[in-house]
């Protein structure tokens, strides 16, 4: 199982940047987002018209307490970790394999105990980014590129097409 915990969801300003977190969680495999910060029943009712409509078992939760959730999962013996500019590299990354997962992303400032309770801090790179990035890529890496040939069963499919946009709905 791969969980994203995604810190400290800010209304109105991060409206549009924390949808695009659970898009790429969704469509790159990971099985659940949960946020924490502020509460938002219309990022929440976006989420699940995805999965309604495009397919898979993703799920979104919310917690109002991050640091307690992170010592939940290091309890069930989760792999715990934290994307932040502040860490070692990601070609020192190293999927625990049989071992479920918790990717911690950063949205405002980070509770410093996070970076205590993570098994690994992972930097893309040492200077400022885009969480959406920093999770597309890790999440590549964790599934080595079988990410990109998940299917999903749902009303809408897209059709690849080389030109133009094609779409079927079931």
């Amino acid at each position: 199982m791969l969980i994203v915990l995604r810190l400290g969801h800010r209304l109105p300003r991060d409206e549009r940047i924390t949808t695009h977190v659970c898009l790429v969680a969704r469509a790159f495999g990971a099985d659940e987002i949960i946020y924490s910060g502020q509460k938002d029943k219309g990022l929440e009712k976006s989420v699940k018209k995805i999965v309604s409509d495009w397919g898979g078992n993703f799920k979104i939760g919310y917690t109002e307490d991050p640091v307690g959730l992170i010592k939940e999962f290091k309890e069930k013996d989760f792999y715990i970790l934290h994307l932040t500019m502040y860490g070692f590299g990601m070609e020192e990354m190293k999927k625990e394999k049989g071992r479920n997962t918790l990717i911690i992303i950063g949205g405002g400032k980070v509770p410093s105990e996070v970076y205590g309770l993570a098994d690994f801090n992972i930097s893309i790179t040492n200077q400022p980014h885009s969480e959406v990035a920093a999770l597309a890529i890790t999440l590549d890496r964790l599934f080595k590129g079988k990410e990109l040939k998940l299917e999903f069963k749902g009303k809408k499919r897209i059709v690849p097409s080389a030109r133009g946009k094609k779409l079927t709905e079931f």
